[in-house]
């Protein structure tokens, strides 16, 4: 295979929640996205990728806080996409010298990889060349629209990453469920377990053999069919809302991986193509001057239109 003469850069990676229990070739076959497998396994066994500082086996499953060092690959010539387009801006709700938030569409991934050549962060990098540093703080789904958080300088995620493991920064999301939330609020603390498919892909349940997660639920909006519920995250699980909400039979409107099939080929049909879920609200202390920062994002369009259809459906009877 023809090999590119330009590599990817030495790239340092802190493995989160959502790759945690991955096995590390796994996880290298989908962050280096056109490198040839055979590639991958040379680096592994050859020692040249370091988990916290040793080399380990391609069997290796990481762990959460784990520091990866990749060094540069190259790109076979017929996957090589080249760099990511700049495209539209990308709305930034708050920015410093610090960090950036900005208010991510639906359907765009926050990273490159998994059969996604870019995402928010690669295009942010090709946006702002001048800038030393952007790394994520978090993950969002790519569904998910909403607030997200990106580093400007070393200290600052590393601040941002000991908030969130010690729950010290707040994060609400809008969801819309299927059914009728009685409940004005609601504690939601069941353990949950990620596990990989058959085919490779990640999920989550419900089991006591899972990790502990908590969620509180708020009734926002009841209508005869749905449920607008404001979800906050006091731990930070794959997947975590969507599971919970589904495992209580309140599924989220438009979920393809835990949501009710049949009821979102309908909703496609009255306006809702996509998953309502929105990272609306983020109230955390500033990672270097203490100040508290409290952010939030309205919901976008197309979930505020349909929000507005259920209720004029509503009012005519028809809810």
């Amino acid at each position: 295979m023809t090999i590119q003469g330009k590599a990817i850069a030495v790239r340092h990676e802190r493995v989160d929640e959502s790759a945690a229990g991955q096995r590390i070739d796994n996880f290298l076959l989908r962050l280096a996205k056109g490198v040839p497998k055979s590639h991958v396994y040379r680096i592994l066994r050859g020692g040249e990728v370091r988990v916290n500082g040793r080399r380990v086996q391609p069997t290796y499953r990481l762990m959460e806080g784990d520091q990866l060092r990749i060094p540069p690959m190259r790109v076979s010539e017929g996957a090589a996409k080249g760099p990511p387009p700049a495209g539209k801006p990308l709305p930034v709700v708050y920015e410093d010298d610090a960090l950036l938030v900005i208010d991510k569409p639906s359907g765009k991934a926050v990273h490159g990889g998994s059969g996604v050549n870019h995402g928010v962060i690669e295009q942010l990098r090709v946006q702002r060349p001048e800038s030393r540093m952007l790394e994520l703080a978090h993950r969002l789904d790519r569904e998910t629209s909403g607030l997200l958080i990106v580093a400007k300088k070393r200290s600052s995620l590393t601040c941002l990453h000991d908030m969130m493991r010690e729950g010290r920064m707040e994060k609400r999301y809008f969801a819309l469920v299927a059914g009728q939330w009685m409940n004005p609020v609601q504690h939601v603390r069941s353990p949950l377990f990620k596990y990989l498919t058959p085919e490779g892909e990640r999920r989550v349940r419900v089991s006591p053999d899972g990790k502990p997660a908590h969620s509180i639920v708020r009734l926002v909006r009841r209508w005869r069919r749905f449920s607008l519920v404001e979800v906050e995250l006091k731990t930070g699980r794959t997947h975590q809302i969507r599971v919970h909400l589904a495992s209580l039979g309140f599924p989220l409107c438009g979920d393809d991986k835990y949501g009710d099939f049949t009821l979102n080929k309908a909703l496609e049909g009255e306006g809702l193509r996509r998953m309502f879920l929105h990272a609306a609200r983020l109230s955390f202390s500033h990672p270097l001057s203490g100040a508290q920062v409290t952010l939030s994002a309205p919901l976008p369009e197309e979930l505020q239109a349909f929000v507005d259809k259920l209720d004029r459906n509503e009012a005519e009877g028809n809810g």
